[in-house]
């Protein structure tokens, strides 16, 4: 064959050089995109899977509950809705992927048709003509360089399988790909054919550094070679006539290309300067496709090591530990093993990050994670669940093993020093819950709570503890009621099924009405009225207490209303607050304004805390009494007594009334100490100006002899039920 003479000018070669580079950029960008879709698709596919499984799961174990017919029919409903919503998003996720898809695809033929249109231009500007043998042999070497997802996983294999294919059409010997990595230099370099020792010698010895030279790189560079051998035909015993064409990377700032420095071509062929000219052009869409290949695979595998690792301590994460933890109940089970769960919960980690700053928090955090590695053994697995939470599973460990474990960890952190920013150093400590499979739960549900419930009674106990958990299904099954109050109580506020009763308080001298005490109550659908009472762990602990609050005085200022303008203007009312109003939320103004909207005295309300509430606090419970009596409102503190320091607390507050722990009372008839401390204590207020509430009346003979110790007021079942009105 042969070529024509003509050739490209050089200014036009490098223009089509530097056109072809950027259309290498555009499709190395797509393929990115399409890539990062494809992972976000898989993804939210995962999730949306995930979302569904535990609706279902969340459906049967509804079903397997002890609420009314009509209860799990609206819930199984909600939850019913829920899956079909979220495999409708499944769906049109699909839908919105695969139509980008197509339009990816008609992009991508857009682009190899703008290349096409482009090269052609280039040779009607030069007036030369290449033969169309060299023009289909370059188009075949390009359609052989598309990037996917598989060939960015391999991308090794990728680069060998285009350098067959390139031999195929532009036979040539040697190839040099050239990266910057942290250690120094890397040069892979791949032979074509049959070659001795000492040939393969002096090419890594020559033509290697020629390359480098090319490249403009220092020649004591640290250099690692790795060497590839593809199968063609064709033995030789010298490089002396080969022929070096050397593309380096073009500088572009938007080209991520994981330290690729340059490709060089190497042939011991004679060139004509046309094929020069096209294997030129290739080897600059190859310098995009290979440095691609290589940062879409960088990319790929740190996507898969933080899916399933803590990116600050190296630990693995949560994610990994749920996967493990079912693997593990699933081996376990089979094999008849043991193994135990540790939770961990660094103790105040936050006034560290407060103290020193999130970054020193963040060095503790690692230091953590270190010392878990030094503790666990190969087999076990040490994950941060967030924050300052770090979980660990030890295989075929039974409860004892685990508390070994636990304590040892423990006890390493303790002893742990830590620098701060100043200079000085700090210690951390840690309470971790402790639970064993098959001992304390069979399922993971289980397992978890477990586990949590004795990280809660470390952090109950006082914290740098190890706690396991004894009965665990009844805890479980504790909880679980509380987390059923909590609903329902949320339901009935939501709903306004929260009404207030009202118990009289009697006048033990007149025997009349003096006051009535505001009990909430809640009304369930079937009619059923629920106290309120028997949801004050619940109120507590899901801090419901100022929602209901408010509500509570509200409806019972209307009821109040109605009973002063009936006539007794003088009448008092009782309302219970939650512990946490003393934290100044808000709750007095609240009633200041309702009794200017309703239109009664703050001086007919006396608002009442349990004593443990009340002198929990006693900066705060200063201000409290202080706004409250500026506002004009009474004060009342109810169960006096029940504490160790009762005594002391009349003497640093002022109380209007009292209200005699009920345990006194009760036993007044049968017990020489309750008669003595009760009449004693009904001197002591009289002393001070304080009014005492008697409780738990029960009985005539109670009532009399409460009257004979000059008590003020009386409270019981035999005075007065609570009612829903005042009568």
């Amino acid at each position: 064959m042969t070529l024509p003479t003509a050739i490209l000018p050089a200014g036009l070669e490098d223009f089509r050089y530097q056109g072809l580079v950027r259309f290498a950029a555009l499709l190395e960008s797509q393929t990115r995109s399409r890539l990062f879709a494809k992972n976000i698709g898989d993804l939210v596919h995962s999730i949306n899977t995930e979302i569904g499984e535990n609706l279902d799961k969340s459906i049967r174990k509804l079903q397997q509950t002890n609420l009314s017919d009509d209860e799990k029919s609206g819930l199984i409903d909600l939850l019913s809705n829920s899956a079909t919503r979220s495999s409708r998003l499944h769906l049109t996720m699909e839908l919105l992927l695969k139509e980008r898809n197509r339009q990816w695809q008609q992009s991508e033929n857009n682009l190899k048709q703008i290349m096409l249109d482009f090269r052609g231009m280039v040779d009607d500007l030069s007036h030369t003509l290449i033969e169309k043998d060299l023009f289909e042999r370059q188009s075949h070497v390009l359609e052989s360089i598309i990037l996917s997802h598989e060939k960015v996983a391999q991308w090794k294999l990728f680069v060998q399988e285009i350098l067959s294919g390139f031999h195929a059409i532009f036979p040539f010997n040697f190839f040099f790909i050239a990266f910057a990595e942290e250690h120094g230099l890397s040069l892979f370099v791949y032979f074509l054919g049959d070659y001795s020792e000492e040939v393969k010698a002096q090419v890594r010895e020559h033509l290697a550094q020629d390359m480098l030279a090319k490249l403009k790189l220092p020649e004591d560079a640290p250099l690692d070679i790795e060497e590839f051998q593809i199968p063609a035909e064709g033995k030789y015993n010298s490089i002396d006539d080969v022929k070096m064409i050397t593309v380096p990377v073009p500088e572009l700032e938007m080209l991520n290309l994981a330290g690729l420095l340059g490709v060089a071509y190497g042939s011991l062929h004679k060139l004509s300067a046309q094929e020069a000219s096209v294997i030129r052009s290739i080897l600059a869409v190859m310098v995009m496709v290979v440095g691609s290949s290589k940062a879409l695979n960088r990319t790929l595998s740190e996507l898969e090591y933080y899916s399933t690792h803590d990116p600050l301590t190296g630990l693995y994460n949560r994610r990994y530990f749920n996967e493990m933890l079912d693997y593990e109940v699933g081996r376990s089970e089979r094999h008849g093993h043991e193994f135990s769960i540790l939770m961990l919960d660094l103790d105040d980690f936050k006034d560290i990050n407060d103290t020193y700053g999130h970054p020193c928090g963040d060095a503790a955090l690692i230091g953590v994670a270190d010392s878990l590695r030094e503790v666990v053994r190969k087999g076990d697995l040490a994950t941060r669940i967030g924050g300052d939470e770090f979980a660990i599973i030890l295989t075929e460990t039974n409860k004892a093993g685990g508390m070994v474990v636990a304590e040892k960890l423990r006890a390493q952190l303790r002893e742990a020093a830590f620098s701060a920013p100043n200079g000085k150093t700090f210690h951390i400590t840690t309470s971790i819950g402790l639970v064993s499979y098959p001992e304390d739960a069979q399922n993971i549900s289980d397992l978890m709570t477990g586990v949590d419930i004795g990280l809660y009674r470390a952090k109950k106990l006082g914290k740098d503890t190890v706690c396991s958990v004894d009965k665990i299904e009844t805890q479980i099954q504790e909880n679980r009621v509380i987390r059923d109050h909590a609903e329902s109580l949320r339901n009935s506020l939501r709903e306004d099924r929260i009404v207030p009763f009202f118990q009289p308080i009697i006048d033990c001298r007149t025997g009349k009405v003096f006051a009535y005490e505001t009990l909430a109550r809640l009304c369930e659908p079937d009619g059923r009225t629920v106290s309120a009472g028997m949801f004050i762990e619940t109120i507590e602990k899901y801090g419901l207490g100022r929602e209901l609050d408010r509500i509570i005085i509200s409806k019972a200022l209307q009821a109040m209303k109605q009973k002063i303008d009936g006539g007794d203007p003088d009448i008092k009312l009782f309302i219970n607050l939650s512990a946490q109003e003393i934290q100044g939320r808000g709750i007095l103004g609240y009633a200041e304004q309702m009794c200017q909207e309703v239109g009664i005295p703050p001086k007919n309300i006396v608002f009442e805390l349990l004593e443990r509430d009340a002198v929990g606090d006693m900066t705060h419970m200063r201000k409290f009494l202080s706004d409250l009596r500026k506002k004009g409102f009474s004060f009342a503190l109810d169960d006096f007594g029940s504490g160790y320091n009762s005594f002391h607390y009349l003497r640093e507050l002022h109380f209007d009334f009292v209200k005699l722990d009920g345990a006194f009372v009760r036993n007044v008839l049968n017990s020489k100490i309750d008669y003595a401390l009760v009449n004693n204590l009904s001197r002591l207020c009289q002393d001070l100006g304080i009014l005492m509430v008697a409780e738990f009346i029960e009985s005539k003979e109670i009532m009399e002899a409460i009257q004979a110790m000059g008590v003020d007021y009386a409270q019981g079942y035999y005075l007065g039920l609570p009612a829903s009105n005042m009568p």
